[in-house]
């Protein structure tokens, strides 16, 4: 297998671009299960490259040199994303494109939680923040500024069905015909855009990074490759079906297991917080919830494959998704009988 990271080469992209000297320390960060980040430390400097993973993959994934495009943007609009230090276009250094990005001395809550998050009033203002960012990343003007050219005005959902059914048909190795039932009903039944926004595409709490010390507030907002414009309401329903909470049966989108414990906000709860800063009618948010149950099969199907190919030797994680997969359509069906 190709190496992911190749010293020589990474550390004479950093002479190019200006950042320190000398060798560098490395270490990987992140919970990501498909793009790759990287800790880079030389003479002082602290950053991080980002990549994909090794090809090949289907050309509209992994994008690195549009999401360090976009990051730049959103940046320029106070968005709380890294700063882009530089971007490769080049694939003869690493055989992939990749940017560096500051390094951001925050946290991620997924198991555990800070000192100041013990009680209800901290547990409620860490989601509240992640709803308030939300809220005002949706706010936007996306019209006539940098943003208006990742993504089209219209057609967002339809065209959003369509592609993850077909990328379900180039990555799939087994039959799992209940996914192409829930898609048929998603498409049929799609709702009415309220509005156009910048949709992260990711948008849970794991792609969030909070200030280490209280008060409760996100530093910065990551994983933005699967961002365009679209419906808003997508990233909440997919926030909120990948929060974890009691009240459904576990996934293999439950990647912060810490909202389960007491003193956080119910899905219910944050859904109403979002919905009194956006102005936003909620009221058939099931259906996106239903939709990222279903495109995040996609996702994982997609890893479970390369597993299945030994493209991800060593992985803990494609080895739970021959039934992860199939839960994951199954909680697409049971946000559909919520709908109905």
């Amino acid at each position: 297998m190709p190496p992911l990271l190749i010293i020589d080469e990474t550390e004479r992209f950093l002479d190019q671009v200006g950042i320190g000297s000398g060798p560098i320390r490395w270490d990987r960060i992140g919970d990501g299960h498909s793009n790759i980040n990287y800790l880079l430390q030389r003479s002082g400097h602290n950053v991080v490259l980002r990549r994909g993973p090794r090809p090949p993959y289907p050309a509209s994934a992994h994008n690195m040199v549009r999401e360090a495009r976009l990051l730049q943007a959103l940046h320029a609009k106070g968005v709380p994303v890294p700063r882009v230090i530089a971007i490769c276009e080049d694939d003869a250094v690493l055989g992939v494109p990749f940017y560096l990005m500051e390094f951001l001395d925050g946290i991620v809550l997924t198991d555990e939680l800070p000192c100041w998050a013990h009680d209800p009033t901290s547990r409620r203002a860490v989601v509240q923040s992640a709803m308030d960012e939300l809220a005002s990343l949706h706010a936007l003007d996306v019209s006539a500024t940098a943003l208006a050219q990742f993504g089209k005005t219209s057609g967002y959902l339809e065209r959003q069905v369509a592609l993850f059914h077909t990328l379900w048909g180039r990555i799939t190795r087994r039959e799992l015909p209940e996914f192409a039932e829930v898609g048929g009903w998603l498409d049929r039944h799609r709702p009415v855009s309220q509005r156009l926004s910048i949709v992260h595409g990711d948008y849970r709490l794991g792609n969030l990074m909070y200030y280490r010390a209280a008060p409760a507030r996100a530093c910065g907002i990551l994983d933005w490759e699967m961002a365009t414009l679209g419906d808003p309401l997508a990233d909440l329903g997919y926030f909120a079906a990948t929060y974890s909470a009691d009240d459904r049966p576990p996934t293999v989108m439950d990647l912060t297991p810490v909202t389960c414990e007491p003193g956080f906000p119910t899905r219910a709860e944050l859904v109403e917080y979002y919905a009194s800063r956006s102005a936003l009618d909620v009221s058939h948010l099931a259906w996106y919830e239903a939709f990222a149950y279903w495109k995040s099969a996609v996702f994982c199907e997609e890893i479970f494959t390369r597993w299945l190919v030994e493209k991800r030797p060593g992985d803990l994680f494609g080895p739970q998704l021959r039934a992860g997969v199939p839960d994951l359509i199954a909680a697409a069906r049971s946000a559909i009988d919520r709908s109905r």
